[in-house]
C-alpha cells in the first residue's frame, strides 16, 4: 500500500514538471521539421550513392565505336571488318551493331522528316563491352585495330563524356551526408535550449524535490522521458510526412522513365536506415536532455 501511494506521488510530481500529453509546445514541431528534412537528405543521399555505383557498374568498360563514312558501300565493309577483327580481340566480351532504322528514329525528332529524307549519312555505330581488367596497353591496341581497319573511326569510351556526370552526383551525395549531419547537430540544440528553458522554468520544483531527497539522476531521468515523447512524436510526425514526399517522388520518376532517375530509387536497405532515423532522434534526445539537465544541477548547486 506505502509502495502504490509512492508511485502515485512520484507519478504526480512528473506531471507538475512535465506534464504528460501536452503535445502543443513548438519543440515537437521543430523536431518533426528537422526530422523530415534529415530524412529526404538521407533519402538523397542513399538514392544518388545508387545511381552512382549503377551507373559506373554499367558504364566502367562500355565503349562507343562511330564508323564516319559517307559511302554506304564503304562504311558497310568498314563496320563488317571492323566487328570480325573485335571478336578476335581477348579483352572483348560483346559487341552489338546498333540498328540504322533505329539510329533515324531517334535522330528524326532532332533533324526533321527533310533531313532525313534527304539522304543524310548517318554513321554506323558499335557497342562494345570490355572485359574487366583491360589495362590502357590493351585499350591503345583496341583502338588501334580500330582506326587502322576505319581511319575516320571514332572510339568513344563512355566513362570519358560521363565522368563529369559521376563526380557531380558523388559530391551531392557527400552534400546530402553533411546536411544530415548539420540536421543532427540541429536537433541536439534545439533539445539543449529545450531542457535548459524547462530546468529554469522548474528550478522551484526542483529545489523541493532535493530536499524531498531526490537525486540529480531521478531529476535528469524526469526531463530526459518528456524530451523522448517530444521527439517521438516529432521523429513520427516527420517520417510521415517525409515518406508521402517520397512516395510522390517515386511515382514521378516512374512516369518519367529515366533509367538513370530509376537507378537513383531507394533500395530496400535505404528504406530501412530511414525508419531507424526516428529511433536516433529519439535515443540523441535522450542523452542530450540527461547530459544537458545534469550539467545545469551541478551547477545550480
Amino acid at each position: 500500500m506505502a509502495g502504490r501511494n509512492r508511485n502515485r506521488r512520484d507519478r504526480a510530481t512528473h506531471r507538475r514538471l512535465l506534464p504528460e500529453g501536452r503535445l502543443s509546445g513548438t519543440m515537437p514541431w521543430v523536431i518533426a521539421i528537422m526530422m523530415f528534412l534529415t530524412i529526404l537528405a538521407a533519402a538523397a543521399g542513399i538514392g544518388l550513392d545508387r545511381a552512382s555505383r549503377s551507373l559506373h557498374a554499367e558504364l566502367a568498360g562500355r565503349v562507343t565505336i562511330q564508323i564516319i563514312e559517307a559511302d554506304p558501300e564503304i562504311r558497310a565493309d568498314q563496320t563488317g571488318r571492323v566487328m570480325t577483327d573485335l571478336r578476335r580481340f581477348s579483352g572483348v566480351s560483346h559487341i552489338t551493331l546498333v540498328d540504322e532504322a533505329d539510329m533515324k528514329a531517334a535522330l528524326r525528332p532532332w533533324l526533321g522528316e527533310e533531313m532525313m529524307d534527304s539522304g543524310l549519312p548517318i554513321p554506323a555505330l558499335i557497342d562494345v563491352d570490355l572485359k574487366p581488367g583491360v589495362d590502357a596497353r590493351a585499350y591503345a591496341a583496341f583502338r588501334d585495330s580500330v582506326t587502322a581497319i576505319a581511319p575516320t573511326a571514332r572510339v568513344e569510351p563512355h566513362a570519358a563524356f560521363l565522368t563529369p556526370l559521376s563526380q557531380l552526383m558523388r559530391m551531392l551525395k557527400w552534400l546530402a551526408l553533411a546536411l544530415v549531419l548539420l540536421m543532427t547537430l540541429a536537433t541536439a540544440a534545439i533539445v539543449v535550449l529545450a531542457a535548459q528553458a524547462a530546468h529554469n522554468s522548474h528550478r522551484t520544483t526542483i529545489e523541493v524535490l532535493h530536499l524531498m531527497g531526490a537525486t540529480d539522476v531521478q531529476i535528469a531521468r524526469l526531463f530526459q522521458r518528456r524530451m523522448a515523447f517530444d521527439a517521438l512524436f516529432g521523429g513520427v510526425v516527420g517520417l510521415v510526412a517525409a515518406s508521402l514526399v517520397l512516395a510522390l517522388v517515386a511515382v514521378l520518376i516512374r512516369d518519367i522513365g529515366s533509367d538513370l532517375l530509376g537507378a537513383a530509387a531507394l533500395p530496400n536497405y535505404g528504406w530501412g536506415v530511414l525508419l531507424l532515423l526516428p529511433l536516433g532522434g529519439v535515443l540523441l534526445a535522450m542523452l542530450t536532455a540527461r547530459t544537458t539537465v545534469l550539467r545545469a544541477l551541478r551547477r545550480s548547486l
